[in-house]
């Protein structure tokens, strides 16, 4: 099978520009660029497969177009509320998408084990995530983070009103079915994340540190080679990497 012409939506971005280095490494060629919507509706017809890197305003009408012209989609955008998420899924489901807030190998094996933890460990273990990402990201918690965050919600059975983002003042006991979030920002950090479920008498950390953001770009045209052969429906890098259970 030829390589997939990726249309590349954010190109300007940091990972629109991540993602152009990456595929001309992969020997994938890009057939479209676009800074942002632009004619979005043109830019369709030229390649095989949308690489989303632009912002979460976007995401509507690309996966409209993109139903309509039956083209599968790769989105790492982020920002998206749980409730526009949900509300998004059904038109994504009609074309073989893959939406992740992360493609990296290593942070996709954090999701799998910080799963495992989450069901293994009761309540006893207090869970926190902390965050960290440049000076320059616009939305917090992370995707990354959210995901974590859905999966040990999902484990516990806890809805979002669980999450506590940062503590301050007199705030009382920590109840057992809360999960706090810390969102760090400063400097030039690409990405890093740490999962902590605290019990009595012992502590395990899932710590993933990025030091190049080349790596998910690679990893998203991974998906986006993954997802052309695929049918209908959302998907993300736990199936491109065959790491669900």
């Amino acid at each position: 099978m030829s390589a997939p012409r990726i249309i590349l939506l954010g190109a300007t971005g940091r990972m629109g520009l991540a993602v152009t280095a990456a595929a001309k490494e992969m020997g994938l060629p890009i057939a479209a660029a676009l800074s942002s919507q632009g004619d979005l509706a043109a830019a369709l017809d030229k390649g095989d497969v949308v690489v989303d890197f632009s912002t979460h305003h976007v995401t509507t009408k690309l996966l409209e177009l993109a139903v309509q012209k039956k083209k599968p989609v790769v989105i790492g955008t982020t920002g998206h509320t749980p409730a526009q998420k949900q509300h998004l899924l059904p038109l994504a489901a009609q074309v073989p998408t893959v939406w992740t807030g992360n493609f990296s190998v290593g942070v996709n094996l954090l999701f799998a084990l910080t799963a495992r933890a989450a069901r293994t460990l009761d309540e006893n273990f207090d869970a926190e995530l902390i965050e960290m990402h440049h000076r320059h990201k616009r939305d917090a918690p992370s995707g990354t983070a959210a995901h974590l965050l859905e999966i040990i919600l999902e484990a516990r059975q806890l809805g979002p009103d669980a999450l506590k983002h940062g503590r301050v003042g007199l705030t009382g006991e920590r109840s057992p079915k809360e999960i706090g979030v810390h969102a760090l920002r400063g400097g030039d950090v690409v990405g890093e994340h740490t999962v902590i479920f605290a019990g009595p008498g012992e502590r395990l950390e899932l710590t993933h540190k990025a030091s190049d953001r080349m790596i998910f770009a690679r990893g998203a045209l991974r998906a986006a080679q993954w997802v052309v052969a695929q049918k209908p429906g959302v998907y993300d890098m736990q199936d491109v990497l065959g790491l669900k259970d």
